[in-house]
């Protein structure tokens, strides 16, 4: 098989020369239904037309089967978040050849005289919002946004309301290109209200530097009722997030997050971090989802629960584990969450007693875990707290 992939805008094409003379010599293409409306008249007859369409197994089944050539008609730029890119993964070591047409969000800010020098664009059509919110969380000056029917403009914009994020002004261009065209520039709180065209992408305009500290005081936090020590305090915490070395991992999980404290400023420090936190205390659910409200960090997934009762295969595998709990269980713990390591993965707890010390030297020895470093930090008039991380002594040797 060999795909030729063509770019069209959301209007009837004006082929070149080379486009044309690819139509003209084949017999089979494909792409969706508006494309076929754009294209249809311009196609040699008689055609094959395989539509795209879920599931996508069956369409690749289709392309299988037809061999050949295969003309495929893509929205805007199949290089940038389009068919392209998914052809290339499915086939590695097929001929794609691809001429590519303006994207939505060029288009966007082209015709609003937006200056896109330090444009960020992120896809959220098909995906889920991570990408969007490692963006928020850097807070960049300009964010270009894809998006799809259900994570339109107004859902953006409900979900930056969430998190605080109304230092930001939307622009959102609609059937750009086509009959209905039309460009609006609206704030947060307007876009959060309104409906519109199923056609649309955004581009997010930064007005303000929200701030946040670096180090976010402890009082700062919403916190236990009746227990405001009941949290890793945030000199200990910092030193905590070095430990874990969260600016070099994947994915972290949090055992025991009681208020999201170590969760949430980790997040902050590396916005694409995968964070995956466990607490069996139902009170810590709302807490946890006012504190991320509070310091704009959304992302982060809170499991409830003991963990001991958790199907922790389903999450994905930990660069990095912090022990906030433990329910007096160390080394049951090490034990369930051995098979679920990399030979890489970091584990650190904060001890205020010495027997969960002990039972974490325990723990790492029923895994083939060692300690490599131990701190002991007494922060003002609180009790002094051992911070202890650990390898695997395969990665040591």
């Amino acid at each position: 098989m060999i795909f030729y992939i063509i770019g069209i805008g959301n209007k009837i094409p004006d082929f070149t020369t080379e486009q044309r003379d690819i139509i003209r010599g084949a017999s089979v293409f494909s792409g969706g239904k508006r494309h076929y409306e754009l294209v249809k008249h311009q196609l040699p007859s008689p055609h094959q037309w395989i539509l795209i369409q879920s599931p996508m197994p069956k369409v690749f089944e289709a392309y299988e089967k037809a061999g050949g050539s295969i003309v495929v008609f893509a929205s805007g730029n199949p290089l940038f978040y389009g068919f392209s890119n998914t052809l290339r993964t499915k086939y590695p070591n097929t001929e794609i050849r691809t001429t590519p047409y303006f994207s939505a969000i060029q288009l966007l800010a082209n015709a609003t005289n937006t200056n896109s020098s330090e444009l960020v664009t992120v896809s959220v059509h098909g995906r889920t919002w991570r990408a969007l919110d490692s963006a928020l969380i850097q807070q960049k000056t300009l964010i270009g946004v894809l998006t799809d029917a259900q994570k339109n403009p107004a859902a953006i914009a409900q979900r930056m309301l969430v998190y605080g994020y109304t230092n930001y002004e939307m622009i959102i261009g609609e059937d750009i290109e086509g009959v209905e065209e039309q460009f609006l520039q609206l704030s947060i709180v307007e876009t959060a209200k309104k409906i519109f065209h199923p056609l649309n992408c955004v581009l997010l305009k930064k007005k303000a530097h929200r701030a946040i500290d670096f180090g976010i005081l402890d009082t700062h936090f919403m916190g236990l009722a009746g227990r405001p020590n009941m949290i890793t305090k945030m000199p200990i915490r910092l030193t905590t997030l070095h430990l874990l070395d969260v600016l070099e991992i994947d994915t972290l999980w949090d055992i025991g997050f009681c208020t999201g404290a170590v969760s949430i400023e980790a997040k902050l420090k590396n916005p694409n971090l995968a964070v995956v936190a466990f607490e069996k205390r139902t009170e810590c659910e709302a807490i946890i989802d006012e504190n991320q409200k509070r310091f704009g960090v959304p992302g982060i997934q809170v499991v409830m629960g003991d963990f001991f009762e958790q199907d922790i295969a389903q999450f994905s595998r930990p660069d990095a584990v912090f022990i906030g709990g433990h329910g007096g269980r160390l080394e049951d713990l090490f034990l369930k969450i051995a098979p679920l390591l990399r030979t890489e993965t970091t584990i650190v707890i904060n001890a205020v007693k010495e027997n969960s010390v002990q039972g974490f030297e325990k723990g790492c020895k029923a895994i083939g875990y060692e300690i490599i470093t131990r701190h002991v930090i007494v922060l003002d008039h609180h009790n002094a707290i051992t911070l202890v991380k650990a390898k695997s002594i395969k990665n040591q040797r």
